[in-house]
């Protein structure tokens, strides 16, 4: 007689795809660096989400979640679901993720689902509760050039290129048990107005918003305009960001 031993479920969480053409065929896309953290350290499991179909089936998605995870992405949000031209027409943009994140990011707010953004998904939280971004954080007088240089091998557009300054008392400061940190920065595009709601938790150098949360509206919502999940396991700031966001989903699922 073989006995069966039962493993705990493990938190599920939506990472939502994204566009990319590829010879002449429409690709939805996750990049691996994003989902690696998430099972080897959060202790999760990913569901990849197509956003390329819609929001019907957003609510029967968020009915298997413990969690909601917002990638970064190669793309920017169209500037017009945030009141402006866009000045950046060169770069690829993806509506249908754009639709299909707002909606997904208020819903999950409203079921009081963790939430974890990185880069764009930083930027998705802030324009779907109403605020905006600077186009080009890099033109924009007193701001820094946050770019990488896409000639640098990818280990180094993913080196530590400054500080951010953790804001102090707050629960990340608490976290990383220090003032500051070094990050990466891969971005041209940043927050400009903060949403309603929405709260910093850290500062680049020159000012711009590096990570936010929304203690009035979410037990958990985490939102960093750098990059943790490159190589996260050997970062151990990255390492606290994705246990501490593992633990919200876990702490999701059992109600403890």
């Amino acid at each position: 007689m073989t006995r069966s031993t039962h493993t705990p479920r493990k938190p599920v969480v939506l990472m939502t795809m994204g566009a990319q053409p590829r010879n002449g065929h429409a690709y939805q896309v996750m990049t691996h660096k994003y989902i690696q953290p998430l099972v080897e350290i959060s202790g999760c499991v990913p569901l990849l989400v197509p956003t390329c179909c819609g929001t019907e089936d957003l609510a029967q998605y968020l009915d298997l979640a413990d969690g909601v995870y917002l990638s970064g992405a190669g793309s920017n949000i169209d500037p017009a679901l945030y009141g402006q031209e866009n000045l950046t027409p060169e770069k690829q943009q993806d509506r249908d993720r754009d639709l299909f994140d707002m909606a997904l990011v208020r819903a999950a707010l409203d079921r009081g689902l963790p939430i974890l953004g990185i880069c764009r998904g930083m930027q998705e939280i802030n324009v779907a509760l109403g605020g905006d971004i600077h186009q080009k954080v890099y033109s924009e007088p007193g701001y820094d050039d946050h770019r990488e240089d896409a000639d640098d091998p990818v280990d180094d557009q993913y080196g530590e290129s400054h500080q951010v300054t953790l804001v102090p008392g707050s629960w990340l400061a608490e976290l990383m048990g220090q003032p500051s940190i070094p990050v990466n920065s891969l971005h041209g595009q940043g927050i400009k107005t903060l949403a309603k709601g929405l709260v910093p938790l850290a500062h680049a150098e020159d000012g711009l918003i590096e990570a936010i949360h929304a203690p009035a509206l979410s037990p958990f919502l985490l939102a960093v305009q750098w990059h943790p999940e490159w190589k996260a396991s050997q970062n151990p700031h990255s390492i606290k960001i994705f246990e501490a966001f593992g633990d919200a989903c876990l702490a999701r699922l059992t109600g403890v």
